[in-house]
């Protein structure tokens, strides 16, 4: 089989199930499966797969055919111009949490102590430290698995010595200092202590009776206890505003990803708890994407 026999059998096979976006999805898995570029993909279509590459291939798009989500097949997705492994532990990391991590970044100043609270892969957090000089977080999940899943990233992402070889030492690149970062297991605040600059959070925020409405992806693979938030909605936002403020320095800003339809709810909610200044900023697709303010 050669690269474009696999190319075009993968699509015909994802997009006889119904697959969005099948081409995209089967070149990601080759790229993964073969370790190549999408140059190479498109200029070699002739090259022949090894049995291993093959096999391993057909596999793949099988279980892409279930609707399993392409980015734990391969166990990485992109985000924030970094890779992140994944898995069923936590979310996926998507483009639309990139428009919060940028709104932090505009408020971020150099030395600030971050909370992540509801962490996840720590995509949110990681990406802050990454992009910012000297900064503290704190990463927070009720969740052992997703947070072995955070600890597990913190480590690529804090030595890359192939890259800096690559350079001969000339690297402007970033390493976080894993010396500044911790993962903590709570529920919520339970187990957090001291004060923070900044506290960011993309909270469960699904009503309860909307997820079995979601796209099988989504409902079928994707922990429900990163989805789920209560009959509103809105319960993690209720509990994150009312007790933040006992952890947020004078002039701290918390920082929410919310829901097209939730900014109204939301900023009733920080109003009440004495945030002011509050912003609702919008996605590239011009729906309400994140909601912040000033204690």
């Amino acid at each position: 089989m050669t690269l474009r026999e696999a190319y075009n059998y993968g699509v015909e096979q994802l997009e006889a199930e119904g697959i969005e976006n099948a081409g995209i999805d089967v070149r990601i898995l080759l790229e993964d499966i073969c370790s190549i570029d999408r140059e190479e993909l498109f200029i070699k279509p002739d090259r022949g797969l090894s049995r291993k590459d093959t096999e391993s291939f057909i596999n793949a798009v099988n279980r892409r055919m279930g609707h399993y989500p392409v980015q734990y097949i391969t166990g990485k997705q992109d985000f924030m111009g970094l890779t992140f492994s994944v898995n069923q532990d936590v979310l996926i990391p998507r483009q639309d949490t990139e428009i919060l991590v940028e709104e932090v970044l505009k408020e971020l100043s150099d030395g600030s102590r971050i909370l992540d609270m509801c962490t996840g892969s720590g995509c949110i957090l990681l990406s802050l430290l990454h992009y910012s000089n000297e900064c503290e977080g704190v990463g927070v999940d009720v969740s052992e698995d997703a947070l072995r899943v955070a600890k597990d990233n913190a480590g690529r992402l804090s030595l890359d010595e192939t890259f800096d070889m690559l350079f001969e030492g000339k690297s402007d690149r970033k390493h976080i200092d894993p010396e500044k970062i911790v993962f903590l297991e709570s529920n919520l605040f339970n187990d957090v202590r001291g004060k923070f600059d900044i506290i960011v959070s993309n909270p469960p925020y699904i009503r309860s009776d909307v997820i079995p409405t979601l796209m099988e992806e989504v409902r079928d693979y994707e922990p429900h206890l990163a989805l789920d938030g209560s009959e509103d909605g809105l319960h993690f936002y209720r509990e994150i505003i009312k007790k933040s403020p006992e952890y947020l320095s004078g002039g701290g800003k918390l920082f929410f990803e919310i829901g097209y339809d939730q900014a109204e709810d939301v900023v009733a909610l920080m109003e009440e708890a004495g945030f002011k200044d509050i912003k609702v900023v919008q996605d590239y697709s011009h729906l309400d994407r994140v909601v912040w303010g000033t204690l």
